[in-house]
């Protein structure tokens, strides 16, 4: 029998909701150590959420000390391939089987649409736990050439304790990316969930374990990045470090490895990424890409494409076709109702920071052709609908700096070269997509733009095959796809002689 999501029904899940907030730790939820808790405030409403408990680095010191003991033990990483598999398929369908609870843990935290939680975050995190399950009894070794009286094993075996980092815009998807790889390697791991976003990295442990993850494998301890991330990434027993947020803690994270035990970073950073529209494209699938693409998730996207870079010719075209898409198909509503498609911006202190960058854009010359705007102010919740600014240039502060809102920044160009030159300039590199009817400019300009990712006629197409990460200051390291396990790895030579 098919399931009728209401808004009823989603009501129905909230009210019966109990979320867990304290650490998993060591297979077992622990209180922080100070006894210490803070609230969350549900982006949605403005409400009191859940407590979680205020770590420190005594829990964190905690969480290490059980995985190391895990990994030395081998309790996991000595298993057989088979078993191993056998664990995370189960834990990804137990994802799947949780999946109207985790939806609603994690749109009561983050505010996005429960239906998105449910048809995407949720089906994604659990797709990859799934995809690198699949990989555990498929990653071969390798015998070295040698001469006739050696022999040369290349091992590729398990770095360690990883200390994963994780943002609150795509929680359960992102801690996916992290986990799926870095445990399918043999590795354990201490989760550091944002704290705005921890009660489905907490549930996401208790099926693990319930699944059959030894305990100390995976453990999660929740706070404030400078009570817990830092001590994390500072921390001499933790051999690398997975992060995934600003490109300012970025550089913090990459410091603190470089202070402590040199261990490896591996970032996933900002955006600022540029979407090429040409005058002989097709105008009404690039519009439907570059509202999708910059207001999906209410821009809280590192690669959303905040910068349209368009043909000067059908600028006033395209912006038209643009609102037109947005106001039919992006609906902007509370995020209990199904037919929402974007929700509350993540706390009140974001959608702030998002306003005074809206109005500092304009004072500099920005002319708004519609929205951005805060509205729904009367729920209580956290909402800026979604927005465009034409007739910009890329010196503009709304075209250099990741807003993480929806707000889209329209810059005019006459040329293929001065299209190219602006889709550069910028500090970043994760993501681009050009639109064009001329294969050889969209592959000319595929090639030239420094980015991880870049699509041809499309936005944001992607699956667990392909590898997600960026260029120049929106890191280094890859998730998602076969070569993520490469990271988690190292490679170690075992030499044999004879006689």
């Amino acid at each position: 029998m098919t399931k009728e999501y209401t808004r009823d029904y989603w009501e129905n899940v909230l009210s019966g909701l109990k979320p867990e907030g304290r650490h998993f730790i060591d297979g077992a939820h622990r209180a922080a150590s100070s006894g210490e808790t803070f609230t969350r405030i549900r982006p949605m409403d403005g409400k009191p959420g859940a407590q979680l408990a205020r770590g420190n680095a005594a829990d964190i010191d905690a969480a290490v000390a059980s995985a190391r003991a895990a990994f030395e033990n081998g309790v996991w990483r000595k298993k057989e391939p088979l078993e191993k598999k056998k664990i995370m398929l189960k834990w990804a369908e137990l994802i799947r089987a949780h999946g109207d609870e985790l939806a609603m843990l994690e749109t009561i935290d983050v505010g996005k649409p429960v239906m998105a939680s449910l048809g995407v975050d949720v089906r994604l995190c659990a797709d990859g736990i799934q995809f690198y399950a699949e990989m555990i009894d498929k990653m071969y070794d390798e015998v070295a050439p040698t001469g006739p009286n050696a022999r040369a094993l290349v091992r590729k075996v398990p770095i360690g304790v990883i200390g994963a980092i994780t943002p609150w815009n795509y929680p359960m998807i992102i801690d996916a990316w992290k986990l799926g790889p870095s445990i399918a390697a043999g590795n354990s791991v201490v989760l550091k969930p944002a704290e705005q976003s921890s009660l489905s990295a907490i549930r996401l442990a208790e099926l693990g374990f319930e699944a059959g993850l030894p305990a100390g494998v995976f453990n999660v301890v929740t706070g404030y990045g400078e009570e817990t991330g830092k001590p994390l990434a500072l921390h001499m027993d933790v051999d690398m470090i997975a992060f995934t947020g600003s490109t300012e803690v970025g550089k913090l994270i990459m410091g603190y490895a470089a202070q402590s035990n040199v261990k490896r970073v591996a970032l996933e950073l900002g955006g600022k990424s540029p979407l090429v529209v040409f005058e002989d494209a097709d105008l009404d699938a690039a519009a439907v890409c570059a509202a999708w693409g910059c207001f999906y998730n209410s821009g809280e996207t590192c690669h959303a494409s905040t910068r349209l870079i368009v043909q000067r010719s059908v600028q006033d075209k395209l912006i038209e076709k643009i609102e037109a898409v947005t106001r039919s198909d992006i609906a902007l509503k509370h995020p209990l109702d199904p037919s929402a498609q974007i929700g509350a911006l993540i706390e009140e202190e974001h959608m702030n920071k998002v306003l005074a960058m809206i109005a500092a854009g304009e004072k500099e010359g920005a002319r708004r052709a519609f929205g951005a705007e805060r509205v729904l102010s009367e729920t209580g919740g956290y909402y800026v609908s979604p927005g465009v600014f034409v007739d910009m240039t890329n010196d503009m502060s709304l075209a250099r700096q990741e807003i993480f809102g929806p707000v889209l920044a329209a810059i005019p160009f006459d040329t293929e070269e001065e299209a190219l030159r602006i889709a550069n300039d910028t500090i970043y590199g994760l993501a681009g997509a050009v639109f064009t009817k001329d294969m050889d400019r969209a592959h000319r300009l595929s090639e030239s733009i420094h980015a991880g990712t870049v699509w041809i006629n499309t936005y944001d197409m992607s699956n667990f095959a392909t590898p997600f990460g960026g260029f120049k200051q929106s890191g280094f390291g890859r998730d998602r796809s076969v070569h993520a396990i490469d990271k988690y790895c190292d490679y170690k030579t075992i030499w044999q002689q004879f006689g």
